[in-house]
């Protein structure tokens, strides 16, 4: 893609509302739907504009193309879903300690896939702000048992969300579905040919600098066009050391490498992902800035403040959901999915 023209849909409209306005040539599909937009942000350089949807340039049609196109699945379930967080650790920001061990991962791995998760991302280092680094040797001793034990007992796609390409390497020949990595394969050398090798579908999250130093990048010009654009670079390194562009999900890395104000913006203007043309994973759950703008100190009890942030991610089609509290994310997503996506034919419902 050209990085430095990108269209963001804005003026979203859903179910009803949304097939009229197309049919009535007000609106296009964003990423093929449920959501359609009315209004588009023209961004070319640093330059901005804004137009109807309805009357987008011949020579923006490109990319008018490409944040229409239903995103790919990425070989994983198609339609949105629900990912469960599976953290492995002593020290994760909201529920360190709860399932370290593998016996207690198992059980609450089982108990989420029954809740209803279509994927569970279990990782055995945490990544909140200034947390320390873990060995790839005392990661994968975390990592083995649980994704061992768990592969045994389901069939549902299995993530290991992790920095290190030994990790990666033992996790993909233990039965992973999916690497997950916060650094967008930056932080290992070996990273990039060891997912390339094994053709399996990959996360690439935004972040800069480390877990320890990320704060310190948090400088945009505008937070969304930069997001973008960066995971787009990433994107293009992947595909030029062999990854298959439809197996890349994207994450916009929520509460990495922004301030409050970063985030707030970054999850006001998800649509503007869809330009990078993969599916997108969502991961919000009990963060900090939502504590911030609910006035709740305590992570584990963000739960309903990360239903509303994750929700909007669904106007993007088949939008990964990471969340810690599995079943009232599934809870939503069926209620969202009712009022939205029941008139669309052939949009796939939540398990």
């Amino acid at each position: 893609m050209d990085a430095l023209r990108l269209l963001e849909p804005t003026g979203l409209v859903f179910g009803q509302d949304a097939h009229g306005a197309v049919e009535a040539g007000l609106a296009h599909w964003l990423a093929g739907g449920p959501a359609a937009f009315t209004l588009a942000r023209l961004i070319d350089g640093d330059a901005a504009r804004m137009v109807r949807a309805a009357d987008v340039p011949a020579d923006w049609l490109d990319v008018l193309a490409r944040v229409t196109a239903p995103l790919p699945s990425a070989d994983l379930a198609p339609g949105p879903q629900v990912m469960g967080i599976l953290n492995v650790t002593p020290d994760s920001f909201s529920d360190g300690g709860r399932h370290f061990g593998a016996e207690a991962a198992v059980r609450a791995g089982i108990a989420m896939i029954t809740a209803g998760a279509g994927l569970l991302d279990i990782g055995g280092e945490s990544t909140r702000p200034g947390s320390v680094v873990v060995t790839p040797e005392d990661e994968w001793a975390r990592i083995a048992p649980v994704l061992t034990e768990l592969r045994l007992q389901s069939d549902v796609a299995l993530s290991v969300d992790t920095r290190n390409a030994g990790t990666m390497s033992a996790s993909l020949g233990a039965g992973a579905a999916l690497i997950n990595d916060i650094s967008a394969l930056l932080h290992d050398p070996y990273a990039l040919a060891v997912v390339a090798d094994a053709g399996c579908p990959v996360v690439l999250m935004h972040m800069r600098g480390t877990p320890q130093t990320m704060q310190q990048f948090a400088t945009y010009d505008d937070v969304a066009f930069d997001v973008t654009r960066e995971l787009a670079a990433r994107i293009d390194e992947a595909v030029a050391n062999g990854i298959a562009r439809d197996r890349i999900i994207v994450d916009p890395g929520i509460g990495f490498a922004k301030n409050a104000a970063q985030n707030i913006e970054m999850m006001r203007r998800l649509p503007i992902l869809a330009n990078l043309g993969c599916r997108v994973l969502l991961g919000t759950s009990r963060k900090r800035v939502l504590g911030e703008m609910a006035g709740v100190p305590v992570a584990s009890d963000r739960d309903p403040a990360t239903i509303a942030s994750s929700l909007p991610g669904l106007a993007l089609g088949n939008t990964i959901l990471r969340v810690h509290n599995v079943p009232a994310m599934v809870q939503a997503l069926r209620v969202w999915q009712g009022l939205w996506t029941c008139d669309k034919p052939g949009r796939q419902q939540v398990r």
